[in-house]
């Protein structure tokens, strides 16, 4: 491989790999993750099935009490854990709806570090 090819196959995994980490999708299966800011929400099933969703909150360089909120815009929703969270850790916690959704429900989810909102993900699940 000459080297300006390596150059450019670098330049694409790197931009690839920072753009699915901090970009959100508008619309998607089940499966997949999700970055606003400092709070990615990850689900781990298929079509419209939530059985679990993962949300993580990236800390700053100062210990803060970190939590979250997750809902559906048909009406479920769950808060996870609070806790305090040491300096640059990341916070991860579950939430469990374990059921279908219709095909255009919105999942979010909100972190809050030290109190403040850091981030809102939403993704529109689809068949």
């Amino acid at each position: 491989m000459t080297s300006l090819r390596k150059i450019v196959t670098v330049v694409a995994t790197v931009a690839a790999a920072f753009g699915g980490v901090f970009t959100a999708a508008p619309s998607a299966v089940a499966e997949g993750k999700w970055c606003n800011h400092a709070v990615c929400i990850e689900t781990y099933d298929t079509g419209t099935y939530l059985g679990r969703v993962e949300v993580s909150v990236i800390n700053s360089n100062q210990p803060h009490r970190i939590s979250a909120r997750v809902w559906t815009t048909n009406g479920w929703s769950a808060n996870t854990k609070v806790e305090d969270v040491a300096k640059f850790r990341t916070y991860r916690d579950q939430a469990y709806p374990q059921r279908h959704f219709p095909a255009g429900t919105r999942l979010c989810a909100e972190g809050f570090r030290g109190g403040e909102s850091v981030g809102l993900p939403c993704v529109t699940l689809t068949d």
